[in-house]
């Protein structure tokens, strides 16, 4: 159960953000988060859940809030609010420098096939279990042993229960990260641990710790177009985004670039936590009443930059026990 939380902590933990929702949309396909930051926009996608309803009681209320505020609602149980977290997070996360890694240039009529496209050479004679169907995948079925696990089956598609048993004996496993959504990654990934695993899809946040969880690769989005995009997941678009305004970006989470890319977020986290400590003691000093106004964000900070040492130290133990 503590692992199954700790992706959680770790989301709320990068996106202890204050910076003010301007746009949000629950889209047909995808829900778009937009907020301005230092005077740019920033975006964040999270696919929608696709389940028709009249009844939220927030719709109206969104814009103004901080990403924080809507980060918290990854842990609700009703998926259009875990939609809407996982959307500000990612919103959040995208506001930072993106990890070094391969771009998948866009081509029509690919989408999200570009990922397997991709890692096609490598699945050749290998047991293939894809979390999620993506339009258009069938035409991988008879170039690779192709199982696809989706939860509204069809086409020959297996049930979510089907992952109990296939998962554990597969070569590559794909998982969605909707699964972050609807709270199914933790054990995905605790069955896939055996084989080469891809977090992806434009839902993917750019969290380096995801190696603590047996994920080999994210594949994820690069915003390359805030406005074109946001306008396109608002009009229904939805492997439409591939052609206005993101692309796919791949990166290996092996202990060399994680560590590399996490060194770079500790040096970021570091420097915030001494600006808010400076500006804790300056206030401090010059004895104004109550509490800090930044405190919480500050110890929100300082949390995040514990849990980063961690993952660093467990990357670094990975990296020098490997022969050389």
């Amino acid at each position: 159960m503590a692992q199954a939380n700790r992706i959680y902590e770790l989301l709320l933990d990068y996106a202890a953000d204050n910076a003010r929702i301007t746009e949000l949309t629950v889209g047909l396909v995808w829900t778009a988060c937009k907020a301005q930051r230092d005077g740019d926009s920033v975006l964040g996608l999270a696919m929608s859940p696709g389940l028709p309803t009249r009844t939220l009681a927030w719709p109206g209320t969104l814009a103004g809030k901080t990403l924080a505020e809507l980060a918290g609602w990854i842990t609700d149980w009703e998926p259009y609010k875990a939609t809407v977290g996982m959307a500000a997070i990612n919103c959040s996360l995208n506001a930072r420098e993106l990890p070094a890694g391969l771009t998948l240039q866009p081509a029509p009529g690919l989408g999200n096939l570009a990922v397997f496209e991709h890692f096609l050479p490598q699945l050749q004679g290998k047991k293939v279990v894809v979390i999620g169907r993506y339009p258009g995948i069938e035409r991988y079925a008879e170039q690779i042993d192709l199982h696809i696990i989706e939860r509204q089956a069809m086409h020959g598609d297996y049930p979510d229960p089907a992952c109990e048993f296939l998962l554990p004996d597969a070569d590559w496993v794909f998982i969605t990260a909707s699964s972050l959504i609807n709270k199914t990654f933790p054990r995905l990934a605790e069955l896939a641990r055996d084989a080469v695993t891809v977090l992806m899809g434009p839902t993917v946040p750019w969290l380096p710790e995801f190696h603590d969880f047996g994920i080999d690769y994210l594949a994820g989005i690069e915003v390359t177009n805030t406005d074109s995009l946001y306008r396109t997941a608002a009009e229904g678009g939805g492997v439409r985004i591939f052609e206005n305004g993101a692309h796919y970006r791949i990166v290996e989470l092996n202990p060399v670039n994680s560590m590399a890319w996490l060194k770079t977020q500790i040096a970021q986290c570091y420097a915030e936590k001494e600006q808010l400590t400076q500006a804790m003691e300056a206030w401090y000093g010059a004895s104004r009443p109550g509490r800090y106004p930044a405190f919480t964000r500050l110890s929100q900070i300082t949390t995040r930059l514990s849990r980063m040492d961690s993952s660093y130290k467990n990357l670094w133990d990975i990296h020098h026990s490997q022969p050389s």
